[in-house]
């Protein structure tokens, strides 16, 4: 009856602009990018508060980060791609369908009505399109506070510390902020896995952090051999490799490979469980 309705149309229920002004308007949205574009300030405050005798010894990323504007982009990237971004993709992807639960305001959504499939598939489309925005936020922050504070200069590698054309470097460092999104893909896809099934907006994000968290220590457990290589973190610093004078690709291909993979089927299994799920209780 309701698909009879003189003016229905299912496919134009739920704007993607309405999504997105929706999620725009959430505090969360405000202070998780607040605290992004932040982060590089803090970190070149604290070199600079910090300046000292550094050690050469190991070259490492830490004690390069202040001879350029790549090098300190590179410096914040490494530090907060383990954390602080898993934190804000399972942030914007576990609470956008869980908040709705939590508000009680989901089954007003479905009966508007939407169709479940295309709730879902709205939903993740912005919540994808906002940790993209995060995830190349903060780098792109940090280039440019780095530039403004120590200068446009070639990049040097940690450990060997060979130096590498800022023009060749600079198409490498985006390459590298693409993978580090697509590695991202797993913890959105089982945030958003479990905002599907829980009212708690907490709960979906929490989880998804802490199962990365599982991955993380798992992949430091020798003992467990080749099976490492399949878990979602293990390529997670393999961008790095990309950043040499003789730049590597194979682990960021292999990790591409399994972040795609879990991702398709977590999508797959979020979706499947909507399917089914009691919007009522």
């Amino acid at each position: 009856m309701t698909e009879g309705a003189p003016g229905y149309a299912p496919g134009r229920t739920l704007p993607l602009r309405v999504e997105f002004v929706r999620q725009l308007r959430r505090r969360r949205t405000y202070v998780m990018f607040g605290v992004l574009l932040a982060l590089p300030w803090v970190l070149l405050l604290a070199f600079q508060l910090g300046a000292g005798p550094r050690s050469r010894s190991g070259l490492r990323l830490s004690d390069l980060a202040t001879e350029g504007g790549l090098n300190f982009a590179t410096f914040s990237l490494s530090v907060s791609s383990n954390f602080l971004l898993v934190v804000a993709v399972a942030l914007f992807c576990g609470d956008t369908v869980a908040s709705e639960a939590n508000w009680s305001s989901l089954r007003y959504l479905l009966a508007a009505p939407v169709p479940r499939d295309r709730l879902l598939r709205q939903k993740l489309v912005v919540a994808l399109a906002y940790s993209a925005a995060a995830v190349t936020a903060l780098p792109l922050m940090a280039l440019i506070a780095g530039t403004l504070a120590f200068g446009w200069h070639d990049i040097r590698v940690p450990g060997t510390g060979e130096v590498v054309p800022a023009g060749e470097a600079l198409p490498s460092f985006g390459l590298a902020v693409a993978y580090v999104l697509v590695s991202q893909l797993v913890v959105a896809s089982l945030a958003f896995l479990l905002s599907v099934g829980t009212d708690s907006p907490l709960g979906a994000v929490g989880g998804a952090v802490g199962l990365v968290i599982v991955s993380m220590i798992l992949q430091a457990v020798d003992a467990l051999g080749p099976i490492r290589q399949f878990l979602p973190t293990f390529w997670s610093t393999a961008w790095l490799d990309v950043l040499a004078p003789r730049p590597e690709y194979d682990g960021m291909v292999k990790g591409t490979v399994i972040s795609l993979s879990y991702s398709v089927i977590l999508i797959a299994l979020a979706f499947r469980v909507f399917r089914r799920k009691d919007v009522l209780s």
